[in-house]
């Protein structure tokens, strides 16, 4: 089939198919299929051209989501599996509850890769949207109920943190790792104008504050003896988890993807 107009760019191309509904594209040499407007438009000169650079740069800007997604989902096995087993060493209830979180934080990322990878093969960008949110929103709750009950139990208990070489540096690199992500998503958002990458940044940027607030507990306890300012500062931030959760249930759009 002879494509109706084609294009180039950073080394992937694009063949555009006129059809009765608007148009699609067929991108790069696996085929992935990207569909055009829906109006009964003729695709041709500088039209064509312009629409080939939407559809091949929102392209481009998906292939970064899967590549921070990735990324995302790698780090935080790797730091959900240090913190749980450190921390259940040194029988500290805010690690591992911390390594839960990351583990949370792992199934927010692999609902947003999915949802990215389900639009470069050319399903439908809105309805993924609004699966992705719903998704991302329960993700928020799980954490948010996880983060209340373990700082509860904590203030019931009165379990003090213990002090964990190990746990104390995965702390410390999250605390520089997540917000790098987290400003690399919200900016992605913004480009792809999804609400559900944001709420997935967000999730990111409360895992790099429950790793300081878990690093501050150790340090304030170690010097200090305040147990309890773990867990206060966690239920502190439980309201916050919760009313973003429930944005992502409802389907809100973020003002800053707008």
């Amino acid at each position: 089939m002879v494509p109706d107009a084609i294009s180039q760019r950073g080394g992937d191309f694009c063949r555009i198919y006129q059809r009765d509904w608007g148009w699609y594209c067929v991108l790069g040499a696996r085929g992935r299929v990207c569909r055009g407007n829906r109006a009964n438009q003729n695709i041709s000169g500088e039209t064509a051209e312009i629409q080939v650079r939407n559809v091949v740069s929102r392209a481009e800007q998906l292939k970064r989501g899967v590549h921070l997604e990735y990324l995302t989902i790698l780090w935080n096995l790797i730091e959900g599996g240090v913190a749980i087993g450190s921390g259940a060493a040194a029988g500290s209830i805010a690690l591992v509850g911390f390594g839960v979180d990351s583990l949370i934080e792992t199934s927010s990322g692999g609902v947003l890769l999915w949802r990215i990878q389900a639009e470069r093969r050319g399903h439908d960008a809105d309805a993924l949207e609004k699966t992705a949110s719903r998704l991302v929103g329960v993700c928020f709750l799980l954490l948010a109920a996880y983060v209340a009950a373990d700082s509860i139990k904590t203030l019931l208990t009165h379990e003090k943190p213990q002090r964990t070489i190990v746990g104390m540096a995965v702390c410390v690199i999250s605390i520089f790792v997540m917000p790098w992500l987290a400003l690399s998503k919200r900016k992605l958002a913004k480009e792809l104008n999804s609400s559900a990458l944001a709420a997935d940044s967000a999730q990111t940027s409360f895992c790099a504050y429950l790793s300081g607030i878990v690093l501050g507990g150790l340090a304030l306890n170690a010097l200090f003896q305040w147990w309890w300012a773990d867990p206060i500062a966690a239920l502190i931030m439980c309201p916050i988890i919760w009313k973003e959760g429930w944005k992502g249930l409802e389907g809100q759009r973020c003002a800053g993807c707008q």
